[in-house]
């Protein structure tokens, strides 16, 4: 049944978060995303000083001093401190997916090598072919999600049809953006679309899981991984049905 094999694709894809290429990618996107915070933290010190040092240059201009400089000046540290914290605590996870998402390529060799034996070695995708997917992908996501988001505004008063709304949108596009990565390595990228698009409810079955699992805080971290390793299982299985059909051997 298509449900229980699409369960097993999640259930292996799972299971590739305990191989070591998995445990490094997640150590690499989180000290990279370290790094980029500390970057960021450090820029935003020296803006919030200069600006700090202009509400204090304001305040004096108009003769306060004593306490009430030293009020406005630890308010102004606690909400910029807190900001900087609030703004960090709410982006890392975004800025660690990310950063994981740019380096998937190992979790499809190490997903393949594992459970499909055999195959010949991966197409590497040319980096004008990659850049053009990647900023058609970006823009598909921006102008729909824009578009829908009157739609979010209205429903937010209507649940649960919000949420019908968010992860039906959500998992069109992370169906499409992940299941199109697993399928560029064996064919070309007109040919991926129409395969996905031949196979559209199942894609889209698989991308709304993903959206869910994407909305759960600390699995999200190790989503960009699952759905990886899921959607390459997913277009094995979908490629192998089509090879069944043709009579032929698979993609």
């Amino acid at each position: 049944m298509p449900a229980l094999a699409m369960l097993s694709d999640l259930m292996k894809a799972f299971g590739q978060i305990s191989e070591p290429v998995s445990r490094r990618l997640l150590r690499q996107a989180l000290g990279l995303s370290l790094l980029t915070f500390a970057l960021l933290w450090a820029l935003a010190t020296l803006l919030l000083s200069w600006l700090g040092g202009d509400l204090l240059a304001w305040a004096q201009a108009r003769g306060w001093d004593g306490f009430w400089l030293a009020t406005i000046e630890w308010i102004y540290a606690a909400a910029a401190v807190s900001g900087v914290l609030i703004t960090t605590f709410l982006l890392f996870p975004a800025v660690a997916i990310l950063i994981m998402t740019l380096l998937l390529d190992p979790i499809c060799d190490a997903v393949e090598q594992r459970w499909y034996p055999g195959l010949p070695t991966a197409r590497e995708q040319p980096w004008a072919e990659m850049l053009w997917d990647a900023a058609r992908l970006t823009g598909a996501t921006i102008a729909l999600n824009l578009l829908f988001l009157p739609l979010y505004l209205i429903l937010l008063f209507f649940p649960p049809f919000n949420l019908f709304v968010f992860f039906g949108l959500n998992g069109y596009l992370l169906g499409r953006e992940y299941f199109e990565v697993a399928a560029v390595r064996r064919l070309e990228s007109v040919e991926a679309r129409a395969l996905r698009r031949r196979h559209f409810g199942r894609v889209f079955a698989a991308g709304v899981i993903i959206a869910l699992l994407f909305s759960v805080p600390l699995v999200n971290l190790f989503m960009p991984i699952v759905a990886t390793a899921f959607m390459v299982h997913r277009f094995h299985a979908l490629s192998g049905l089509e090879a069944g059909r043709r009579g032929g051997v698979g993609l």
